[in-house]
């Protein structure tokens, strides 16, 4: 795993460099692009993970007619918009997204790597396969892509209909935080909690913190250690003592002084380091603050229909935060 980031300014190929990938093509692989995976993609690539969300269109969002209960959309939004607005973040955040239907996902081992071989590969429906570290299943239409990786009966369920026996996905396989009886594998939905557009994004951040978790756990740190916030604060907000890079050191080192890790090991101090350095970068001055508030607007902006746009705000108040030169010259352009 990569050390900790600055999340909203990384330089993205400095963080795949960061990234060990000689074992495999991408740290997570997340299957399924609706709220729950692209929450969980967010979360991921922004701690700096090297993401891939696999989605073709299918998720069970595309079935409803309108969204009018996800907060901060106070009129409630189009579908069509919202899909765009998820896919728009988890590119911005540093994910690829790969229009493509996975087929399989199953252990290296089971491709004829070595027993020990760590991570999936999965087999998507027309490009070629990907290896992973960990795979988050966010899709909700079935579960057949992880057919094989689990004893068949504690992955599936079946029941009756029509007189035929039919079987799903056991959305009681996966622990409420996401992991399964699979190493490396996590299940972000189906679940009966995850009904719903924001829940189900919730439960995908829910999914993507533990997996940050556990890729440090595997990179050293300790579980107490190993647990983030991913959140900014504005640098106002911090004491002048909490400026001091030694105050930090200090918190850390009375705060494991209990860490099942020697204090005076490299590993210690590595990880000190990555967590002191990760609480610093939370805070932003007021001038970033604005910068950051104003690329988050243009983004929103950037999917807002036009005409909805002059009609909420009115014709002449748009014409008085235009450049003067931008209407003189499309003017001169329509004679």
């Amino acid at each position: 795993m990569s050390e900790p980031v600055d999340r909203d300014g990384a330089d993205r190929d400095q963080v795949a460099d960061a990234v060990d990938c000689d074992a495999v093509d991408r740290e997570v692989v997340v299957v399924g692009g609706g709220p729950a995976g692209c929450s969980a993609a967010v979360f991921l690539a922004r701690e700096g993970l090297d993401v891939a969300v696999f989605d073709r269109g299918r998720s069970s969002i595309a079935r409803c007619a309108h969204l009018g209960n996800y907060l901060g959309f106070p009129g409630g939004i189009d579908v069509e918009t919202f899909y765009d607005l998820l896919h728009d973040h988890v590119e911005r955040a540093g994910a690829a997204l790969v229009d493509d239907l996975v087929e399989a996902v199953e252990t290296r081992a089971a491709d004829g790597g070595d027993a020990g071989t760590e991570g999936f590969r999965v087999t998507p429906q027309e490009g070629e396969p990907v290896t992973a570290r960990r795979v988050v299943a966010a899709t909700r239409y079935d579960g057949e892509y992880l057919r094989g990786l689990d004893d068949d009966d504690a992955m599936f369920e079946s029941h009756e209909h029509g007189g035929e026996t039919h079987e799903h996905f056991d959305r009681g396989y996966a622990d409420p935080d996401g992991t399964t009886p699979v190493d490396g594998l996590y299940v972000a939905s189906p679940s009966e909690a995850a009904q719903q557009a924001i829940t189900a994004a919730g439960r995908g951040a829910r999914v993507a913190r533990r997996v940050v978790t556990d890729a440090r756990v595997a990179d050293g740190w300790w579980p107490a250690a190993a647990e983030g916030v991913d959140w900014v604060r504005r640098e106002a907000e911090r004491d002048e003592e909490w400026a001091d890079r030694e105050r930090w050191v200090e918190w850390f080192d009375e705060r494991h002084a209990d860490a099942p890790v020697d204090a005076d090991s490299e590993r210690f101090a590595r990880v000190r380091e990555a967590a002191v350095d990760e609480a610093l970068a939370a805070y932003v001055d007021a001038d970033e603050a604005e910068a950051r508030a104003a690329e988050g607007r243009r983004a929103l902006a950037g999917h807002l229909d036009p005409a909805a746009v002059v009609e909420a705000h009115g014709a002449e108040t748009l014409l008085d935060a235009m450049d003067d030169e931008a209407i003189a010259a499309y003017a001169e352009g329509e004679r």
